[in-house]
């Protein structure tokens, strides 16, 4: 469990420093519509887009390390501290303070997934779930997705940004447990790690939510898509690891009132940040 945490941790950093480049440069990218399909295109050719790619690899191999020693409702909500680096790092490189409502909103969120890891007290479960488990997993992530891009292309600019961070947070949550299932078979044969059908579901829902999360990024500042991706991730990971992975929660007791009170504080998190959002003017695009 501790190389998990760690590994978790070391993942968090190098998504939030990912995150942070990626978003300045889809910043930099002309707006056109909700999901641009283009945009993927433009932003492959820009150096600083080119240069996120260095610290997300070292997150991807810290995450599926993670997810090999440990259980998604443990691994998952220890990505959210990336939330608070990515605003920091943000403050950093535009060299101004951090805003009280984005760093409130950091704050509540992350106590709120903090709360609910030490409350929840996550164990393992199987490795391998079955068929039909990721075919609930697979119908439910279209639902909320679809939903959430439908609802995206007639809202503002900030809630826009929110609605696509939680469609890329739902995509990167099931990323997260397929890597789980790939990593726990991984016995270091690449033929049979290139015939598993995760595999290709992982690369696919993977590439769908850069394409999403690309997206979000250009609508609002940095905090409200981001917290709404951080927080909307690991409850995706910790649902399917309390269902299709049999992962198990601590909900007895004064236990319960603990984490609804974690959920309500993720919520909150959420609004803080896309409020927050709402009230900024748009950045200044290069041309």
């Amino acid at each position: 469990m501790t190389l998990a945490v760690l590994a978790a941790l070391v993942a968090a950093f190098a998504f939030a420093l990912s995150t942070t480049l990626h978003q300045r440069a889809a910043k930099q990218q002309q707006r056109r519509r909700a999901l641009d399909l283009r945009l993927l295109s433009r932003l492959v050719r820009t150096r600083l887009w080119q240069l996120g790619w260095i610290p997300d690899v070292v997150g991807v191999c810290a995450h599926a390390v993670a997810l090999r020693y440990g259980p998604l409702t443990l691994v998952q909500p220890l990505l959210a501290s990336g939330l608070f680096m990515a605003i920091l790092i943000e403050a950093g490189w535009r060299r101004q303070p951090v805003h009280r409502r984005d760093l409130a909103a950091t704050l509540v969120g992350t106590a709120g997934l903090v709360t609910f890891l030490a409350a929840a007290d996550p164990r393992a479960g199987v490795t391998e779930p079955g068929a039909s488990a990721w075919g609930w997993v697979t119908a439910g992530t279209v639902a909320v997705v679809t939903g959430c891009l439908a609802a995206a292309r007639r809202a503002g600019d900030a809630a826009r940004g929110t609605l696509l961070g939680i469609a890329a947070g739902v995509l990167y949550g099931v990323s997260a447990a397929l890597l789980k299932a790939v990593a726990a078979r991984w016995h270091g044969d690449p033929l049979a790690l290139a015939l598993d059908p995760r595999s290709w579901a992982l690369v696919v829902v993977t590439l769908l939510g850069v394409q999403v999360n690309q997206a979000a990024f250009q609508h609002g500042r940095l905090a409200a898509p981001l917290v709404a991706l951080t927080l909307t991730e690991p409850v995706t990971g910790v649902l399917i690891g309390a269902t299709a992975f049999r992962e198990t929660l601590s909900l007895t007791g004064v236990r319960l009132p603990l984490v609804v009170g974690a959920v309500v504080a993720l919520v909150v998190g959420v609004r803080l940040g896309a409020s927050r959002s709402a009230r900024d003017p748009a950045p200044a695009r290069r041309r």
